[in-house]
């Protein structure tokens, strides 16, 4: 009997050392409606840390586990996450890899845009008009100016009606003249696959169709204006008469193309980054060149990357996770980028294109960040806030994924891992 009771204490030992290894309970699979393909599901795998370690080690070994999956060996992948309240790095992996973004590319975009145009930026559309009124009749040009706002609806679109209406003319004569000097004539974005629903790229959009002359002429006459002008393209001359301007602000925006992931709304922030300074038209190469000297600005060598366009939807743009989280350091560092970039991200199961995703987990409520999804390529980069209250910035970019859902997977899993006390 003292045999066996002597056997009994020294495994106690054994059973107190499995305590102190606290393995995660395995995290569900979150999907989202644009990947119906079935996905080897990550299921299997569980995110080990251990109640010994301090909260950074714990991280890296929640994460050191989740790298381990097999998905990896016919994927690449580049990661890195940044302590911006400890100011350190927390995990690096291929960090200066140069990987396409998809949408992520939208952090850059924005991140450009606001420090160069400011808050209070607004995106405007204008009508003009020249000539006079004998009778009832306009004997004119009107002149219809695109600052390609891409929020410019169906009530912008009455209120320009309305405006010609008050002048007191019920025919119009002459020119309806579409002015599209405000950017270039390039229709679709550099390496865009041309058989997507691309949007256009014209400065002059209602409901973000390109159909703005058309539809405003069709509701002239559907207010009795009798249109008898000739509908042609040209640009504002001097001296003409403005007689109704529409705005829409950066923040509102912003807010779709973060929030929605809105391609338009993207390149339209593209665009008026291009166009400042008087830039005109504002071309591709413009917007470029003012994200170049962004990049050169954070220390890192611009030539090394490939910004093609604004919205992520080119197969063109190489960039890194590197470069992503320094461009989030330094815009959580200048508090008018940050204020304004920070509310229009996507809050992990709540809204935006993470609405359906981190639900019921640690990572809800406290992740905000853009998602990108492209044939073979996910890809998330944003803020999180751990459990220990600290403040983080990441970028994950999963390459080569037959899966995108496989790459979402991994990526909420990564910010669980960060959020999970």
């Amino acid at each position: 009997m003292k045999k066996i009771l002597s056997l009994i204490l020294s495994m106690l030992p054994l059973f107190v050392f499995a305590q102190v290894v606290d393995e995660d309970e395995p995290l569900a699979v979150y999907t989202v409606n644009e990947d119906s393909v079935s996905v080897d599901s990550l299921m299997g795998d569980t995110i080990v840390g251990s109640a010994e370690m301090a909260w950074p080690e714990n991280v890296v070994a929640r994460i050191d586990k989740l790298v381990e999956h097999k998905m990896f060996e016919t994927s690449q992948l580049g990661m890195m996450v940044y302590d911006l309240t400890a100011d350190s790095v927390i995990y690096r992996k291929n960090e200066r890899q140069l990987m396409r973004p998809a949408s992520t590319m939208k952090n850059i975009t924005a991140i450009a845009a606001i420090e160069k145009l400011g808050g209070s930026y607004q995106f405007n559309t204008s009508l003009y008009y020249r000539g006079g009124i004998t009778g009832n009749v306009f004997d004119g040009d009107l002149y219809c100016v695109g600052g390609m706002d891409p929020s410019f609806g169906s009530d912008d679109m009455r209120a320009f009606v309305e405006s010609v209406v008050q002048l007191g003319a019920d025919t119009i004569r002459g020119r309806i003249v579409a002015d599209l000097s405000f950017k270039d004539a390039d229709r679709l974005g550099e390496g865009w696959c041309w058989d997507d629903d691309n949007p256009v790229l014209t400065p002059l959009l209602v409901s973000r169709k390109d159909v703005f002359v058309e539809r405003f002429v069709e509701l002239l006459r559907n207010s009795g204006v009798v249109v008898e002008a000739e509908v042609t393209e040209g640009s504002l001359p001097n001296g003409a008469s403005i007689i109704c301007t529409r705005s829409h602000s950066l923040d509102q925006i912003l807010m779709k193309m973060m929030k929605d992931s809105n391609n338009l709304y993207a390149e339209a922030m593209f665009y008026q980054l291009a166009a400042f300074g008087g830039n005109r038209p504002a071309t591709a190469s413009y917007a470029r060149q003012h994200i170049a000297r962004l990049i050169k600005k954070i220390g890192l060598t611009p030539s090394r990357y490939k910004v093609a366009d604004g919205s992520g939807l080119s197969l063109y743009n190489y960039v890194s996770p590197e470069l992503q989280v320094a461009l989030l350091r330094y815009a959580y560092n200048n508090s008018t980028i940050f204020n304004h970039l920070y509310e229009a991200m996507p809050i992990a199961g709540e809204d935006g294109t993470l609405k359906k995703r981190m639900r019921g987990t640690f990572a809800a409520g406290n992740v905000r960040a853009k998602t990108g999804t492209l044939t073979g390529i996910s890809s998330l980069a944003g803020y999180c806030t751990a459990a220990n209250g600290h403040l983080l910035c990441f970028c994950i970019i999963n390459q080569g994924v037959m899966h995108n859902n496989n790459g979402r997977n991994f990526q909420d899993r990564v910010c669980v891992a960060l959020c999970k006390p």
